[in-house]
């Protein structure tokens, strides 16, 4: 058989279709089309959709394990948590019942002591819870406007405190709204006593730019105050109980040239975000009014006889 006349193509068993070169070039272009078509007017997303929610039972059942380790572990750490916090609430629960029983000690205690020595019971506190509607608009004071006037019982020069402490004083009263004006502001003065060491001394209002606070004036460079002392009402003034927290001591400045050290201190209220505040009846109020000496002479006038 002569060589021209044999068949030289490969058999059908060993054809390999086009080039791998044209496939890529094809489906490249198909991929680049479908994307356009999916960004511009999202020819696949009825594909997608369909696809999600046939494959959403497979996944379903893929997460169950996950889950149910997650939800087992967020168990075991919650009920770790809420046995802390059980025995943190009960810490506190018995620390709170021992300071309460101290406490009706203590106020047994006085009242005895009181009446052995023959001293005036002291009174309870009436207060009229209020709420903080605004700040006053002057920007040269530290004022603020509750929702308590004279239609609520509030009187003129009521102290004012919240869950911290003393937070001002009534200093106007109107029909519906009263006017505070708060520790911090230069125009109002309380008079504190150091619960350490129980001098007695006046705390003044010193506003600033980071906030305010207080500063104990006229006391000498030898004054036995520290940093963190705790300042409280001392009640010789009338108007505020004794014992309520106005203040702790922040920082002390003793110079050689002067007698008087500067003393800053930090209100314990938040004079800057109270919102609920307690109006407390003045002290003046409770205290018995002088007695009238009827016999004394009074005064003799000019060209009477004696």
């Amino acid at each position: 058989m002569p060589l021209g006349t044999l068949d030289r193509t490969p058999p059908p068993f060993f054809k390999q279709g086009p080039s791998a070169l044209s496939k890529l070039m094809f489906f490249s272009a198909l991929a680049l089309f479908l994307m356009v078509a999916d960004m511009r007017f999202r020819v696949t997303q009825p594909i997608r959709a369909a696809l999600a929610t046939a494959l959403y039972p497979v996944q379903w059942l893929a997460l169950q394990p996950v889950r149910a380790v997650q939800h087992g572990g967020g168990y075991f750490t919650a009920l770790s948590q809420a046995k802390t916090s059980e025995e943190e609430a009960r810490r506190k629960l018995a620390l709170q019942s021992l300071r309460a029983g101290q406490v009706e000690q203590l106020a047994l205690e006085n009242t005895r002591l009181r009446k052995l020595l023959d001293l005036r019971e002291q009174k309870a506190i009436n207060g009229l819870a209020a709420e903080v509607l605004y700040d006053a608009p002057d920007p040269y004071t530290r004022k603020i406007i509750i929702d308590k006037g004279l239609a609520h019982g509030v009187a003129l020069g009521s102290p004012v405190v919240d869950e911290s402490g003393v937070l001002g004083q009534v200093t106007r009263v109107h029909p519906l709204v009263s006017e505070v004006t708060l520790v911090i502001d230069r125009e109002l003065a309380i008079p504190v006593l150091n619960t350490r060491t129980g001098a007695r001394s006046v705390a003044y209002g010193e506003p600033s730019a980071s906030g305010g606070g207080l500063e104990l004036r006229f006391m000498g460079s030898n004054s036995d105050v520290q940093q963190g002392d705790l300042l409280t009402t001392s009640g010789v003034d009338g108007v505020y109980p004794p014992g309520l927290p106005v203040a702790k001591i922040e920082k002390i400045e003793r110079r050689a040239e002067s007698a008087f050290a500067r003393i800053y201190c930090t209100p314990q209220a938040q004079v800057g975000a109270a919102v609920h505040v307690m109006v407390i009846e003045p002290v003046s109020g409770q205290i018995p009014l002088r007695p009238v000496d009827e016999a004394a002479p009074g005064p003799v006038k000019k060209g009477a006889r004696k």
